[in-house]
């Protein structure tokens, strides 16, 4: 099931590197061969990583460590799976004793009000109670289309007035987790541009708000990023991270880019783990990450008609 919805959401990237794949199996020349896979990893998006898979690829078949230009669509998918870590089968951290506080961040645009949604039906299917807050008070449109998922999960959802303090609809939210037979609060904070000291610090506060009331909290920070924008989107992982530490992050829009091999420069230039990705509109669009199966899609030639 995750891997045919792998292939099913990388197919845009799929397809744009099936021929360049198709040409690294054949018997070329070394510069043809290294040609080929500079095309397959820019279109793939995997950013910066292209030029150092590049440079070793070349010193290898110079010296003999990869036979010949044939073998690198398999040194390839090798060197690609020493990139990502292991899969986990559980990618959510809860709480030993007591409530688990999940805190999700991301600019506006990137999917992050829907995966919260998304996320809260995922642990329904874990057996978790959950709660929302919505604490994005800067966006009524984010509130209000937070509490209509929140209804039709039948979960409730903390949230306060146009004009609340985020802080204080997490410190509600908080309190209403430690006095309910809810086990898990998701919180959905504010999402404008990262480049916005104020939203950074806003992030800060609402970190420092929730340790209070549950020490340990949050358990886990996860950011949401939109596949469509690639490599563009780390640089908002970056500033985010600064204000509150990411424990992974969230792939929104995976089935509408031709930018998957994002996901490999994510993990080895943020060092942050992708746990889960959104595939599609619908709440049960998303699945647990998992990097064997990402490569597998991913790389999968296409038959030619």
């Amino acid at each position: 099931m995750v891997l045919a919805s792998f292939k099913r959401g990388l197919t845009r990237t799929r397809n744009r590197i099936s021929h360049a794949l198709r040409k690294l199996g054949g018997d070329t020349s070394t510069q043809v061969t290294l040609e080929t896979l500079e095309e397959l990893l820019y279109t793939a998006d995997v950013g910066p990583l292209a030029e150092s898979l590049l440079i070793e690829a070349e010193s290898k078949l110079q010296s003999g460590d990869i036979g010949s230009p044939s073998d690198i669509p398999a040194w390839l998918q090798n060197s690609l799976r020493e990139i990502l870590p292991d899969s986990n089968p559980s990618p959510i951290r809860f709480a030993e004793i007591g409530p688990t506080v999940l805190l999700v961040v991301g600019v506006n645009g990137s999917g992050k009000t829907t995966s919260v949604a998304k996320l809260v039906r995922w642990l329904q299917e874990q057996g978790r109670r959950p709660l929302i807050a919505a604490a994005d008070t800067f966006r009524a449109a984010a509130v209000e289309q937070l509490c209509i998922w929140s209804e039709r999960l039948g979960v409730e959802c903390v949230r306060g007035s146009d004009t609340s303090d985020p802080a204080a609809v997490a410190h509600d939210a908080c309190a209403r987790l430690l006095s309910s037979d809810a086990d898990v609060l998701v919180i959905d904070t504010a999402g404008r541009l990262h480049t916005q000291k104020n939203l950074m610090s806003e992030l800060e506060k609402i970190a420092r708000i929730i340790k209070r009331q549950i020490p340990d909290a949050p358990h886990e920070t996860l950011l949401v990023m939109d596949a469509t924008t690639g490599q563009n989107a780390i640089q908002q992982a970056r500033r985010f991270g600064e204000s509150t530490p990411l424990s992974g992050v969230i792939l929104s829009k995976l089935d509408g880019t031709a930018k998957g091999g994002a996901v490999l420069g994510i993990s080895r230039e943020l060092g942050v783990p992708v746990k889960f990705i959104g595939l599609g509109e619908q709440v049960d669009d998303f699945e647990v990450f998992n990097s064997e199966e990402f490569l597998e899609a991913l790389l999968e030639p296409q038959s030619v008609e």
